[in-house]
């Protein structure tokens, strides 16, 4: 008996361990950078990501299907430090140097990644390249234009759906006007 539940659990583990592939983010509105919807590869899965408060950029809250969470500056007068709760996880993301926002350490406790930028004064185009894991890219739909954007989510599935929004959150973060 024992070895059949076994058999079953083997079976069922890969569905109950699925992770979430990001394809694209953009704006609710063109308008407005402070509400954003997020795309999966499962094509009806949507999910959120807006402001906590109106006009505090530090705060926000994300969304899809029943995975939500928190991401907040760490301190209100550093924006180059921030933490995403959610989950049951805690993931932070920091510069690399001060006052550089286009390399950052994307650390969730066990894995630790670098996001960066491909040109110090435009950022249509972040990546982050890891041997172990895979790769993961975030770039503009159109050149100059920071409402939409393409995610290409090569990464394993030991890379946590957490790890991969505040990756897409720091992009979107750096790249967009603040109003």
């Amino acid at each position: 008996m024992k070895k059949i539940i076994f058999s079953i659990w083997v079976l069922l583990l890969p569905t109950l361990i699925c992770a979430q592939y990001l394809t694209g983010v953009a704006t609710y509105y063109d308008d407005s950078f402070m509400e954003w919807r997020f795309f999966t590869e499962i094509e009806e899965e949507e999910g959120t990501l807006r402001l906590q408060w109106d006009n505090d950029w530090s705060e926000w809250d994300y969304r899809l299907n029943e995975t939500f969470g928190t991401i907040k500056m760490k301190w209100k007068d550093k924006p180059g430090e921030w933490e995403l709760r959610g989950n049951n996880k805690i993931i932070t993301a920091r510069t690399i140097w001060t006052n550089d926002f286009t390399e950052w350490r994307i650390q969730n406790g066990t894995q630790t990644f670098k996001l960066t930028s491909k040109w110090k004064n435009q950022f249509d185009v972040w990546s982050v390249t890891d041997n172990k894991h895979g790769d993961f890219a975030v770039e503009t739909r159109w050149e100059g234009d920071p409402r939409d954007w393409n995610v290409f989510d090569d990464f394993s599935e030991e890379v946590d759906f957490e790890t991969k929004m505040m990756m897409m959150f720091i992009v979107i973060f750096q790249s967009s006007p603040k109003q």
